[in-house]
């Protein structure tokens, strides 16, 4: 059964919270291709530009997550995606209650405003993390119904996020959707943040730098292109509410790639054999982690459009006309 999505004559605004990322940004581009109009919030203005069609839709607007005036935002949109998170699981790992202070705290004093009766009507899409909140899993691939169980602290702020969030939406009543999203790659992702493998190992692959892996390379992790993601997530966030809209949802492609899986596809696309190291092992690195995607194929009516092949063709080509790279 599937949930039906309004169609562009309803003129929701969407304030978009990390707005210049990596998915804040393709969300707003995917939106405005819709012709609705976007607000994005950051501290930082975008270091890029929207094609001509779709930047009319799309507006800036400075926004401090730790000193935000939410009101202020809230009054003039009708969908929010909170998809800032200012740490990696690098960081989070070194001081678990700095990644508590910077981005839960945040996140409360969002749902707090969201519970007044002035902006009980609005709707919340959050960015959790389907790599890492589920932990060890029992099962592959993994459905919403298993169990959290993190093995990392960026895991455990995701689940702490996931858990006030389904305390707003039980107790105020507030519209909360939560996105379990699996491992995102493609252009106009940050390279230096140590997310992102897939992108990552493509620009190094085009560079000819060395690729360093943790371990053997057999972990399996899911992979979903950007533009994929981007698509159900505005699916998701323009889902009328009714009986049967998810409170989460598993956002990812359903497949598993490991990492030496991307190596091959990597020196298949650019030719020649990559400069690969290997290191030890991480002891938070879960052998498997695939997604379960079942229920965002019923009810958004949507499936992933890129195999992995072909998304990581598509930012190879991207990285190249966007970093004027060697050609490959």
């Amino acid at each position: 059964m599937s949930v039906k999505i309004p169609n562009s004559s309803f003129q929701e605004t969407h304030l978009i919270i990390g707005g210049t990322g990596f998915i804040g940004r393709h969300v707003a581009l995917a939106l405005a291709q819709r012709q609705i109009s976007v607000v994005l919030a950051s501290r930082r203005e975008p270091q890029f530009e929207f094609p001509k069609a779709a930047a009319p839709f799309i507006k800036w607007e400075y926004c401090d997550i730790r000193q935000p005036i939410w009101d202020n935002f809230l009054e003039r949109v009708d969908v929010v995606h909170y998809y800032a998170w200012d740490s990696t699981p690098a960081k989070a790992q070194l001081d678990p209650g700095q990644d508590l202070n910077a981005n839960v705290l945040p996140l409360i004093e969002l749902l707090k405003s969201l519970s007044d009766r002035r902006n009980i009507s609005k709707k919340l899409l959050f960015a959790s993390s389907g790599g890492t909140v589920y932990g060890r899993p029992e099962i592959v691939p993994i459905p919403e119904t298993h169990r959290l169980q993190p093995t990392t602290a960026y895991g455990a702020g995701k689940v702490a996020a996931e858990t006030y969030i389904n305390f707003y939406r039980s107790f105020y009543g507030i519209d909360c959707r939560i996105a379990r999203i699996a491992n995102p790659f493609g252009a106009g992702q940050n390279l230096d943040s140590g997310q992102g493998v897939a992108t990552i190992f493509a620009e190094k692959a085009l560079r000819g730098s060395k690729i360093t892996i943790w371990g053997s390379g057999q972990v399996v992790r899911d992979f979903i292109h950007v533009s994929d993601l981007s698509e159900a997530l505005v699916r998701y966030a323009s889902m009328e509410r009714s009986s049967v809209t998810p409170d989460s949802l598993n956002i990812a492609s359903g497949k598993g790639t490991s990492v030496n899986e991307i190596i091959r596809e990597l020196s298949d696309l650019v030719g020649h054999q990559l400069d690969v190291s290997y290191s030890g092992e991480r002891s938070y690195d879960v052998p498997a982690n695939v997604l379960d995607i079942a229920n965002a194929r019923d009810l958004l009516n949507w499936s992933p459009k890129f195999t992995f092949h072909e998304g990581m063709e598509r930012t190879l080509i991207d990285l190249v006309e966007r970093s004027q790279l060697s050609q490959w």
